[in-house]
Order: C-alpha cells, then sequence, then structure tokens
C-alpha cells in the first residue's frame, strides 16, 4: 500500500476539522502508528519514535463531542448499528485494514457485551505492511522446504503482527526456503489480513484462506474441517482453549505460526497452559523479539529444547 493511499484511508474517516490540523501537521504517514481521540482531551499522535499533541502542546486542539460523533458517522457510513457485532469486541476495521478501537458505554445483555454507545474514546491504528521484514527468519524456521512449528514470542508495539503477516504471504506463496503451502489464518481482531467487507486488504499471499472476526480456538478447528490447510497461522494466543486447539491441529498434521505477549522465553515457559506445550517440545522453532530499529527485530532464535540457534 502506498503512503498517500494509506493517509488517504485515514483521513477519510476523521472530522473535517481534525482532517485538517493532521494534513498540515503529519505531511509523511510512514511513521505514524496511532492517532488517538478523546473528548474534551487534546488529539494525540503515537509516532515510531515518539508522541505528539497536535498541532502542538502550548495550543492542542481540544476533541469535541460534534467532532467525535462525525468521525464515528464516516468510520461507520453513518450506520453504526449496522457494526453491532464487531463494536461489541471493541473495535472496527476500516479500508485499508486499518482497525479502530472505541470505548464508551457498554451495554450488557445476559452478562455478555451487546454494544457500546456514547463512545468518547477512539484509536486509530494504522495498518502498516513491510514487505520481505521476514526474510532474515525464514532459513531458521524452515527444514526440508517445510514450515517448523514456531511460536513468536513479543512485548507489545514490537512487530509481531507485522511480521507474522509477511511469514504468511512468503509460506503461502513459496520461495528458495519453503514449498507453497496452503494457509489457514484465523483473524479473530482483522489485524492480519485487515478483511473490509470480507476482503483482505494485505497481501496474504495465493494459497491463503482468512476466518475474519473469529475465535482462534473455534477458527482453528473449523478451518481443519473445512479447508484443509497445511498450514495455520494465528496472533496473540493466550486462553486454554487457544492452546488446546494448537495442540489439536498439530496432531491432525498441520503445521502452526502463532504469537504470545511475553518477554523472553522463560516467562513463556512459566504460563499454566503454555509453559506445558513448551515442556513438551510441542514447537520446534522459538523467536523472541524486541523493541529495535525496524518491526520485528529479533532477540534470539530458540530450538525445542531452547537452545540458541541466532542471537540478534
Amino acid at each position: 500500500m502506498e503512503r498517500r493511499e494509506r493517509k488517504s484511508q485515514i483521513l477519510n474517516i476523521l472530522a473535517k476539522s481534525v482532517r485538517r490540523i493532521i494534513q498540515d501537521e503529519i505531511p509523511d504517514f510512514e511513521g505514524v502508528q496511532e492517532i488517538r481521540l478523546r473528548t474534551g482531551q487534546p488529539v494525540r499522535v503515537v509516532m515510531t519514535d515518539r508522541e505528539r499533541i497536535l498541532p502542538g502542546e502550548q495550543k492542542p486542539h481540544i476533541m469535541t463531542k460534534e467532532e467525535m460523533r462525525e468521525t464515528m458517522e464516516y468510520i461507520s457510513h453513518y450506520s453504526l448499528y449496522a457494526y453491532e457485532n464487531e463494536l461489541r469486541q471493541g473495535f472496527l476495521t476500516v479500508e485499508g485494514g486499518h482497525r479502530v478501537g472505541v470505548a464508551g458505554k457498554v451495554i450488557m445483555e445476559k452478562e455478555k457485551v451487546k454494544n457500546i454507545q456514547y463512545i468518547s474514546s477512539v484509536n486509530i491504528r494504522v495498518s502498516h505492511e513491510v514487505i520481505g521484514c521476514a526474510d532474515e527468519l525464514l532459513p531458521y524456521i524452515t527444514k526440508n522446504r517445510q514450515v517448523c512449528h514456531t511460536l513468536i514470542i513479543s512485548p507489545p508495539c514490537c512487530g509481531k503482527t507485522t511480521l507474522i503477516r509477511d511469514l504468511i504471504r512468503q509460506i503461502s506463496d513459496g520461495n528458495k526456503y519453503v514449498k507453497g503451502c496452503t494457509v489457514g489464518v484465523v483473524d479473530e481482531r482483522s489485524e492480519l489480513g485487515g478483511c473490509y467487507l470480507g476482503i483482505a486488504q494485505n497481501h496474504l499471499g495465493g494459497r491463503t484462506d482468512i476466518l475474519d472476526c473469529c475465535p482462534k480456538a473455534e477458527g482453528m478447528i473449523m478451518l481443519i474441517r473445512s479447508m484443509a490447510p497445511q498450514v495455520i497461522a494465528v496472533d496473540e494466543i493466550g486462553t486454554s482453549e487457544d492452546i488446546h486447539a494448537i495442540e489439536y491441529a498439530m496432531q491432525c498434521g498441520c503445521k502452526l505460526i502463532a504469537s504470545v505477549h511475553g518477554l523472553d522465553m522463560n516467562e513463556a515457559k512459566n504460563r499454566p497452559v503454555l509453559g506445558e506445550l513448551i515442556r513438551r517440545r510441542m514447537f520446534e522453532r522459538y523467536v523472541v523479539l524486541g523493541n529495535g530499529s525496524h518491526p520485528g527485530e529479533i532477540r534470539g532464535i530458540y530450538d525445542e529444547r531452547g537452545s540458541v540457534l541466532c542471537r540478534g
């Protein structure tokens, strides 16, 4: 996706007054990660290396209720009701695969979230594709041109989703390290494919099938039964249901690419259910990411025994 196209997609969902400020103050969108709007608070833009208050800290623009309402109208195409299923998860996905997180008054029904009303906070997370960012990783997570079961361990905001996205694309299309495979993606939060109206906005390869907005555990089993994937990719596993579904998929002959929040191998080992998979050496490769100069910077790669294969 070109920078100009990405910028246009974001600007089109902002209230016109906020749009003008961002157009004037942020000419290049390459370093923009998030735009945070809160009613009664300054407009903030999170960049790669800093956070900016717009247009400046001395005279910040304070977001009004009217601007928030106008922004949500553009995001939802003037029909929040049509997006009720997405809103109950706390986010919407817009054209370009950009994710819009929302917060406000939560409406409950039968002890479950039904909807969110009176939206007072919006977090626009700008989708960035970095084609080729998984190049240096592929030689370590493949054997005989086949993918190894791989777990990516990463703190937040270290580029793990960007890295997984490029891994999926390369595994799906194939290259000198891996034969092109059918890949099933369970995209519970619409971050990997960034589907908009059912169509992936990010490049995930020609042999990739996506279950969008589907719970990970249920989605993995659905894909195995319906799409016969050779590889399954999921982002941010965590629940015991996720772990059991991963084990089931491995037993069915699927290779797994998964990620989990964590600082290092030791922290992952101490997770109640995930730790058991690690102790049983179910994963063949572990990739630990850290904050660095580019998305997906690798701190270390380990084999199933925890032996170091590569240090960043």
